[in-house]
């Protein structure tokens, strides 16, 4: 797996804070995430100076408990495969989920970083119904429900 030496969020995506999680839309891939608080908070530490040992230390500080290199390592190879860091990798090996909440325990499970990701429509797929007068092939384009077969229009709506 890739990890980064340095990790640096991409800025050219939208960010929104709920709370403690953070929602990323990004703009290229036309895809949303939900990063949950840990997810969230090493995000906001990946400004490209930082390794994940620093950024470890530094969730340690704000979170006043010990996190584990090993769990920031988990939450960027899932910032990295959302798309959601900067291309500047190194190759090195990284633990995958199962070996660190083995490693970290099932209890520990809760507290580990997630990222939810959805794929958005594209405009046109986004688009609700037709409205009178507006070329149709089925009632179900049409608002009305209503699809002329003579005039191959909506009629109503």
């Amino acid at each position: 797996m890739k990890k980064l030496e340095f990790p640096q969020g991409r800025m050219d995506c939208l960010s929104r804070e709920l709370g403690a999680e953070v929602l990323i839309y990004d703009l290229q891939r036309d895809e949303g995430h939900c990063l949950n608080y840990k997810a969230a908070a090493v995000w906001r530490l990946c400004d490209g100076k930082r390794t994940p040992r620093q950024i470890a230390a530094e969730l340690s500080r704000q979170f006043s408990t010990a996190v584990g290199e090993q769990i920031v390592r988990l939450a960027l190879g899932q910032l990295w495969d959302a798309h959601l860091l900067v291309e500047r990798e190194v190759s090195v090996e990284t633990p995958s989920r199962r070996v660190a909440m083995q490693r970290i325990g099932i209890a520990a499970a809760i507290a580990l970083p997630l990222i939810t990701s959805m794929a958005a429509p594209t405009p046109a797929q986004a688009a609700s119904c037709l409205h009178n007068l507006a070329p149709c092939t089925s009632n179900l384009q049409c608002c009305s429900n209503i699809c002329s077969p003579v005039l191959n229009k909506c009629i109503g709506g």
